[in-house]
């Protein structure tokens, strides 16, 4: 009997690892929906062309992206 004492520690050891990979992963899912959703909604349409006095269109700056 002693033998089984260590077996059911490594058993418990093993399954509290393997609880945490998955909340480990299912955060990682959940970050990267919410990346997706985010990125969707902050980008415009369509992008604005200034134009100068001459009537050349201006550089974009990186505020436009």
């Amino acid at each position: 009997m002693a033998n089984s004492r260590p077996t059911a520690s490594k058993r418990q050891k093993e399954r509290a690892r393997q609880e945490k990979r998955q909340e480990k992963a299912q955060k990682k899912a959940q970050r990267k929906l919410e990346q997706e959703q985010s990125v969707a909604g902050e980008r415009p349409a369509k992008l604005t062309v200034t134009y100068d006095e001459e009537g050349k269109p201006e550089g974009l700056n990186f505020h436009d992206f």
